[in-house]
């Protein structure tokens, strides 16, 4: 492989420092907790990871308590207890599952969807904020080039990684929500 070239290093070294920052930001789930507490001050941002897992695996897989331990990567009692109070505030509801009645299936209720829409609304209109004095064309180019990137990371995870990281990326919470 060719030498980089200055251009080159200096475009790297803008990529890494972003990408420093947006871990910073994203591991102190900002986007997130500005979504909670313009939305739902009550819920905590476990919640909204909870919201997140039911919503991506509730069908045709059916969300269980279990799909959303694995989904957070939490044991399935700390699940039990989290969908428990999502279930009090009238956001998740328990149905029995019908060729199985000894298990739980997970929905998310008009108030649990409107919960979500108004999160998701937060978010994008976070994102139409910061890109609202770019040209459209330079915000059609970051998307794809976003995406490309991220899903070039996901690939190379998968690719090089180990067990534990392959495993958090191939975990029903790629399209996170905060």
């Amino acid at each position: 492989m060719p030498a980089a070239s200055e251009a080159e290093e200096e475009a790297m070294e803008r990529i890494s420092g972003a990408m420093t920052r947006n871990r910073l930001m994203t591991r102190r789930r900002i986007i997130g907790r500005l979504a909670i507490a313009r939305v739902a001050p009550a819920l905590e941002i476990t919640h909204l990871d909870v919201l997140d897992v039911v919503s991506r695996v509730e069908a045709p897989a059916k969300a269980t308590i279990g799909a959303v331990a694995e989904g957070m990567r939490i044991d399935p009692s700390r699940a039990s207890r989290i969908v428990a109070e999502l279930v009090a505030q009238n956001v998740l509801e328990r149905r029995v599952c019908q060729s199985d009645a000894r298990r739980s299936i997970l929905v998310i209720t008009p108030k649990g969807r409107k919960l979500l829409e108004e999160i998701h609304a937060v978010k994008r209109g976070l994102i139409e904020s910061v890109t609202e004095s770019w040209p459209a064309e330079d915000i059609d180019a970051f998307s794809r080039l976003y995406d490309r990137f991220v899903a070039g990371v996901e690939d190379y995870v998968r690719e090089h990684a180990g067990e534990d990281e392959r495993h958090a990326v191939e975990a029903p919470g790629v399209r996170s929500v905060g």
